[in-house]
């Protein structure tokens, strides 16, 4: 008669500092939310809204005007500056309106092209065309720049030499190219978008006897809204801080940018403190009035 084989008793858990500090967190779901978070946002914290920070204050310093050197003084001239400068008043407006171009010239075309990937293109093209869409962005900033500044020379340029006509350098260039850097952050959304959009409202609205452009204005706008909102926000910010891209083809046209890296360079750098004050404001309000919306969930 064999005897049963002895059973071991499981070693006792280790109490160690990790399980310790497991157990504590999991009791205070606030302590350990606090702990996942703590790092990142004391980074934003300090570095971006720190960053911020200093730039306002920087913004209410001078210049001393044969030194140059930065005087540490408070006063609102700077920012009298921006309000009753006319020429500062130009740039502005110059480039919102070159934001919103780029925009809706974006929106024009991100809008067929996300509606054939999501509604019309089988599985095998959708997947192309998103690759196609994606990979100019591994390519650099500044080769495709320089790349659509051959393509723009007036001179000699492939427009010119293809078509007889070419933008040429300046504002209208600068749109053109701002216009094809900033496609895919419109085209991206608004595919999100109609993906979540159901093929059975287009099939309820044709059997209805609606037309396809009725369609599209009274079905899928609406709906499609808040994705066109979030694409906007990309290419109306990233155009309205751009100004690597007007220096190369813009020629002698000035944006809130360009003013503020040339007066950075020249010593000026309360004054480009105050201006870049600008943008930051507009995107504000832009973000202000798109958060009723609802479009910032598409971000």
């Amino acid at each position: 008669m064999t005897a049963p084989p002895s059973t071991i008793a499981p070693p006792p858990p280790r109490k160690g500092i990790g399980r310790r500090a497991s157990r504590v967190l999991s009791r205070h779901p606030r302590l350990e939310l606090a702990s996942l978070l703590g790092a990142p946002l004391t980074w934003l914290v300090l570095v971006y809204l720190g960053s911020l920070a200093a730039l306002l204050v920087t913004a209410l310093y001078t210049t001393d005007p044969f030194t140059g050197n930065l005087v540490h003084t408070t006063s609102t001239t700077n920012l009298h500056e921006l309000v009753t400068n006319r020429t500062l008043r130009v740039v502005t407006q110059r480039t919102v309106g070159v934001a919103f171009a780029v925009t809706v010239i974006d929106l024009a075309l991100a809008l067929p092209i996300a509606f054939f990937m999501a509604k019309v293109a089988s599985p095998r093209t959708r997947r192309a065309l998103a690759v196609a869409i994606v990979l100019p962005l591994w390519a650099s900033y500044l080769v495709k720049a320089y790349c659509w500044r051959v393509i723009l020379d007036p001179e000699g340029g492939v427009l010119r030499k293809a078509f007889g006509v070419s933008p040429g350098f300046g504002v209208s260039g600068a749109v053109v190219v701002l216009a094809y850097l900033w496609l895919p952050y419109m085209v991206l959304p608004i595919y999100a978008g109609l993906e979540k959009l159901p093929n059975s409202l287009l099939d309820a609205a044709g059997d209805l006897g609606s037309r396809p452009v009725g369609t599209f204005r009274s079905v899928v706008l609406p709906l499609l809204k808040p994705a066109i909102l979030a694409g906007a926000v990309f290419t109306f910010s990233l155009s309205l801080g751009d100004y690597i891209t007007v220096q190369i083809v813009g020629g002698k046209a000035q944006l809130i940018g360009n003013v503020v890296y040339r007066d950075f360079g020249a010593g000026l750098i309360p004054g480009a403190a105050a201006f870049a004050i600008v943008p930051i404001l507009i995107m504000v309000a832009f973000l202000l009035i798109v958060r009723r919306s609802g479009a910032l969930e598409n971000l």
